[in-house]
């Protein structure tokens, strides 16, 4: 039976499963839009540069269907790594020009990662035909490439990103938080810290004061290695370095104990 039924409009959630609120509130959001909700789960091979990491990432299954189930998701779609990618591991061809920003931030510390991304939200999106597709905010510069790698391609489909869940104290949600023990986790809010600092006072300093301020916070909290933390225009993320900038958002990444943790904020 055809996925498409009369006139129904069909959403797609992408994950990679380990589910959490922040997934929960995407599920949310395309129930409100569409018809029938589609949640993939696939751990991509391909986006991980580090095989520990793909080795690491949590997949407790069980749990995300119970919780897709509960939010009323229409259907769970889990393709294995051999439907995905059937020379797997031997790659595939692909690589396409997803501009500038591609090598930019997370695409310097994590080279491939977003041809590896593009490669299987592109295979997701021919597999399930949605009308539309939701992401999360958290992951700005993927939500970013995705939209890139749709205008390359000319596909038919909108992209959706939704605003960023947060713990009680500011995290952000994150299928990695399950990593950090109960000091790194403590550590870890400095991040949304130096994030809302820059926001409050983006009015009343300059770029370079900011920049200046929100490191030293994150510089200066123990367990905590910075890897990047920027001003940037949102749609190229090149660095801004005045306000005439109509839409900025910074940007921040840092190791947290051993557990990498990307977070921004709309400016």
């Amino acid at each position: 039976m055809p996925l498409k039924k009369g006139k129904s409009k069909v959403a797609l959630v992408p994950t990679m499963g380990a589910l959490h609120k922040g997934h929960l509130s995407l599920i949310k959001i395309a129930q409100q839009e569409a018809e029938i909700v589609v949640c993939s789960i696939f751990v991509n091979p391909t986006q991980f540069t580090d095989p520990k990491d793909l080795e690491k990432y949590p997949r407790p299954l069980e749990h995300d269907i119970k919780m897709l189930n509960d939010a009323g998701c229409n259907i769970v779609f889990m393709p294995t790594v051999k439907e995905m990618y059937p020379l797997f591991p031997k790659p595939e061809k692909w690589h396409i020009d997803l501009g500038p920003a591609e090598f930019l931030l997370e695409g310097e510390f994590r080279k491939g990662h977003y041809q590896g991304v593009t490669q299987i939200v592109k295979k997701l999106f021919d597999a399930v035909n949605p009308d539309i597709a939701f992401f999360g905010q958290k992951d700005f510069q993927q939500v970013l490439m995705i939209k890139n790698m749709v205008n390359v391609f000319d596909l038919p489909l909108e992209i959706i990103s939704c605003p960023i869940i947060r713990e009680e104290d500011g995290l952000a949600m994150s299928s990695r938080n399950i990593h950090l023990s109960a000091t790194d986790r403590k550590n870890a809010l400095v991040l949304n810290k130096a994030l809302t600092y820059t926001k409050d006072h983006f009015n009343k300093l300059s770029i370079s004061e900011l920049l200046s301020h929100a490191k030293a916070m994150i510089n200066n909290t123990p367990g905590v290695e910075l890897d990047y933390f920027t001003i940037a225009d949102e749609s190229t993320l090149l660095p801004i370095t005045n306000k005439d900038v109509k839409n900025s958002v910074a940007l921040v990444a840092a190791k947290v104990g051993d557990t990498r943790l990307i977070d921004n904020m709309l400016l």
